[in-house]
Parts: structure tokens; C-alpha cells; sequence
């Protein structure tokens, strides 16, 4: 069911909501740039494993309007809304890729009373950690968009402008686009028919009205976060595939150091796209609460996505 949710007196936010209304809630938070269209595990899947699955849009992407000036800590003001709407007391929270900084937050500043767990799948680190290489390691692509933020709120806006402007044209662009930089793991999982037209369904609808929703979050991600990595109380797994070049392990391993209670995972063989693969089993983990014991994932031997 889609609906759009007051978030602020000036602001709501298009939400997506799978499987039964009682079951345990868990947020899905989407990459840099997505949507809440997925990639996601199919609604009979969500069924079966008797989670509901909560996905929305944020600020600036697909149905929900502009925050500007945002922050990755305002991410947990509007997931703390949107579950305040839908009467969710506790809830788990996944975010993967660009969407691992905002699961963060939730975690921060929710906390347990809340969260009941957070998994961040090839996650990126702040800005500022200390020690870090922050795009060492990156993809040429990846370190382009972000040295964007060097120009200031302008030039990023015109930069990224005219490349939104193609990608709405014709979604399967980005992934065009990235092909020569997809490992090996990478390119098996985006040229799966069902993977595949999910990542273009969901580039189409983050992108249709307009490119802010891209800006904002790639501003957001090199400034401040807005919350202190040191106080989360919460259960945080950091699952990483260990070739993944578009946001390094490097990343995830120095949140592991900073996150009090956080859980490493790495992944060997997989990379960043691997992501979208291990979302069933996470579900059935979150529901029992069992993202910190020793979490082992196994790949599913038939897709759990949409075709």
C-alpha cells in the first residue's frame, strides 16, 4: 500500500508498506539514488517471512517533497514520524549503501526504546573519520560526484543536473554507466532480468521529479552528520562484501571501531551489489532479533525478487 505521510507542518513523504499489518516492522532504507521501489524482496516473500516492510522515499526523491539543507540525522525524525503515523512502537531498520548513513541515525538517536536493531549493508563512513583514506579505494565515479561538494551547493546542483536530466530520460543509463566499474559479483547480480529491472524501476521513480533528492543526499553525506557514532546503544550489524569498490570496506570497518555495539560481517567474494541478495534472510534475523549473534549469511538459491 502506497500513502503519502505528513512528516513536518511543511513536508510529507511517500511510503510504501508490505506484508501483514501486525507483523514485526522493519524499515528499508534505498541507496544514493533510489527510491522506495526497491530493489526489495517481493510482497509474497515479505508474507512468508511475516515481517512488515516499511520503504519510503526520502526528501527530494520519487513522491516526497524537498528538505533542503538536510541532514542524515533528520532521516530519524521522519522514520520516527512515518512510525508514530502508522502506530509502530519498536521497529528494525536496514539501510543500505546511501541509505547505511540514515540507518545509522535512527540507531543514534532513536535509540533502544525504539530500535530494536540496525543492519547497514556497504555503508559509507562520515566525512571527518579520523585516519581514514575516504575515497581511497572508490570508484572513479563515486570520488567525481563527491569531489562535486568542493564547488559548493551550485556547482553541485549544476553538475548533477545534467546528469539526472539523461538518466530520466532513459533510467537504464546508470547502470550503463556503471557497467565498466561492476566487478565481476557486481555484474551478475545487476544483469539478473529481475534485479535488473527493479534498479531501473526504482532510478526511474527517485528521479522523476527532479535531481534534489541525489543533491541533498550527496551534500549530506560530506558534511556533519549530526549525531555522535560513540552513543549508539542499539545492535548494529555492518555486513560488507569485501571486493565492493563503490563504497570501500575500509568505510564499515572504521564505523566498527567507533560503534560501541556494532557487529562486523565481511563478505568474501561479494561486492556491493551482493546487498540486494541477502535482504530475506535479514528479515527473519531482525524479526527474531538475532542481527548480533554471530550473523552468517547464506545466499538464496532462488531469486526473492520481483521479475
Amino acid at each position: 500500500m502506497t500513502q503519502a505521510i505528513e512528516v513536518s507542518a511543511e513536508r510529507r513523504v511517500t511510503v510504501d508498506c508490505l506484508g501483514p499489518r501486525d507483523a514485526f516492522p522493519v524499515f528499508l532504507l534505498h541507496g544514493t539514488p533510489g527510491s522506495r521501489v526497491g530493489p526489495r524482496p517481493r510482497g509474497n516473500v515479505v508474507y512468508w517471512r511475516g515481517v512488515r516492510l516499511v520503504c519510503y522515499d526520502r526528501p527530494g526523491y520519487g513522491g516526497s517533497d524537498r528538505h533542503e539543507k538536510r541532514t542524515v540525522a533528520d532521516a530519524a525524525w521522519d522514520v520516527l514520524a512515518i512510525a508514530d503515523k502508522l502506530g509502530l512502537k519498536q521497529f528494525g531498520v536496514i539501510g543500505r549503501s546511501g541509505g547505511g548513513p540514515h540507518a545509522l541515525a535512527c540507531a543514534a538517536l532513536l535509540g533502544e526504546e525504539r530500535v530494536q536493531s540496525v543492519v547497514v549493508l556497504g555503508g559509507i563512513a562520515p566525512p571527518d573519520a579520523d585516519e581514514l583514506d575516504w575515497t581511497g579505494g572508490m570508484t572513479e565515479s563515486n570520488v567525481a560526484e563527491y569531489e562535486l561538494t568542493r564547488g559548493g551547493f551550485d556547482w553541485v546542483v549544476d553538475q548533477l543536473k545534467r546528469r539526472v536530466d539523461q538518466i530520466r530520460k532513459d533510467p537504464e543509463s546508470l547502470l550503463h554507466e556503471l557497467d565498466k566499474e561492476l566487478t565481476g559479483s557486481d555484474r551478475k547480480v545487476v544483469n539478473d532480468v529481475g534485479i535488473r529491472r527493479q534498479l531501473i524501476d526504482t532510478y526511474r521513480e527517485a528521479l522523476r521529479a527532479g535531481p534534489y533528492g541525489w543533491i541533498d543526499d550527496v551534500l549530506a553525506f560530506r558534511r556533519p552528520w549530526g549525531f555522535d557514532l560513540g552513543k549508539i546503544n542499539v545492535p548494529v550489524l555492518l555486513w560488507h562484501g569485501e571486493e565492493d569498490v563503490f563504497s570501500p570496506l575500509s568505510h564499515t570497518q572504521w564505523l566498527a571501531k567507533m560503534i560501541p555495539t556494532a557487529q562486523l560481517h565481511i563478505e568474501s567474494g561479494a561486492a556491493h551489489f551482493n546487498t540486494v541478495e541477502i535482504l530475506p534472510k535479514l528479515l527473519t534475523q531482525m524479526k527474531a532479533g538475532r542481527t548480533s549473534e554471530g550473523l552468517r549469511v547464506e545466499r538464496p538459491h532462488q531469486p526473492a525478487f520481483s521479475s
